[in-house]
């Protein structure tokens, strides 16, 4: 599981998801990506559970980057506990993604390959996604 070494504050402010992601929209490291096209929370363990899903079906071929990392505490209550004595204990850690957010990129492998890999992580996701390319350079004349 993915989570911070260490962190300024144990607890955070939910916050608010608006707009779409300005940095990370773009595919960087591979040749294929995995972009949300909608805001979420995603936690470890669902990153998780896509690595998995990706890199089983590759079997060993190409090479996968997570682009996402967990590093916003989520707080919750015990159960059956009262109103009020202060903001809960940290449970999990999710990482925020915006609209256009590339959170998985993979090379070395065939585009139906990844593909299928990207679709099957996808459905390990709590947000819409969409399959990406890196766009090819354009030869400078």
């Amino acid at each position: 599981m993915l989570m911070p070494k260490r962190v300024k504050y144990r607890r955070v402010h939910r916050g608010r998801m608006k707009g779409k992601a300005m940095r990370g929209n773009t595919v960087t490291n591979g040749t294929f990506g995995l972009q949300a096209t909608e805001p979420g929370w995603i936690t470890s363990n669902q990153i998780e559970a896509a690595r998995i899903a990706m890199t089983r079906y590759i079997k060993r071929g190409g090479q996968v980057w997570i682009k996402i990392f967990p590093d916003k505490p989520v707080t919750e209550k015990p159960a059956e506990t009262r109103m009020g004595s202060g903001k809960g204990s940290p449970e999990y850690w999710v990482s925020v993604v915006k609209p256009g957010r590339v959170m998985f990129e993979m090379d070395g492998i065939s585009e139906e390959i990844a593909r299928e890999a990207m679709r099957l992580a996808s459905h390990k996701l709590p947000v819409k996604c969409k399959f990406v390319k890196k766009e090819e350079t354009v030869e400078e004349a």
